[in-house]
């Protein structure tokens, strides 16, 4: 399967904002976007026009790097979006939100999506009771997520549940870190995604 093996603070170099790619590196001083807050590459200083095409198109790209999601699968999510009722940005956020992995880092459970990926391959979590070790797989409302027993002495579980409130959970979701759950209570709304992406621009590119 194709995914990104560059360097993540790259990636927040060329968006100009921290996409909060590395985890708690991104909070330190070690963070390269604090040393070097412009784009990479030998013309990374210089001044770039800003076209329409220019900000629609960094605008995805900024999405895609935030949820580790490659082009043809974006394109993907994005088609589904445009067939289901409401707005078509907020319902592709949505379904970004609703991968298995994103849940898995926004319950605390994991430093980062690249982290919660991984253990989602990994096979360590079960959605309503089966084995899911699908990135991708997404949750519905008042599915269960749980760690299954035998992972729950690894050391990236029990570092997660002795931290297990030191990072704001979203309101749709519900961690127990006690029992190592993950409640998830209904799919976000717009109103509640803090990911920092103008959606319309996206839905302005790829309606053209």
């Amino acid at each position: 399967m194709a995914r990104y093996t560059g360097a993540d603070c790259k990636r927040c170099r060329r968006e100009k904002m921290k996409l909060f790619l590395k985890g708690s590196k991104c909070d330190g001083p070690k963070c390269p976007f604090e040393s070097r807050p412009f784009p990479p590459g030998q013309h990374g200083r210089g001044r770039t026009k800003e076209t329409e095409y220019l900000l629609q198109h960094r605008e995805k790209q900024k999405a895609r790097r935030v949820y580790g999601v490659l082009e043809k699968q974006f394109r993907g999510y994005y088609e589904e979006a445009v067939t289901k009722p409401g707005k078509t940005g907020e319902v592709l956020l949505q379904i970004l939100e609703s991968r298995l992995d994103n849940v898995v880092y926004r319950a605390g459970y994991a430093a980062s999506r690249d982290a919660a990926r991984q253990l989602v391959k990994h096979g360590h979590f079960l959605v309503n009771g089966v084995k899911v070790d699908i990135p991708s797989y997404r949750v519905k409302e008042h599915d269960i997520v749980t760690l299954r027993e035998k992972s729950k002495e690894m050391t990236p579980f029990v570092v997660a549940q002795a931290q297990a409130g030191s990072r704001p959970v979203p309101a749709w979701l519900e961690p127990i870190p006690s029992e190592m759950k993950i409640l998830v209570h209904t799919l976000p709304a717009r109103a509640v995604i803090d990911t920092q992406v103008q959606e319309q621009l996206i839905v302005e590119l790829y309606s053209k």
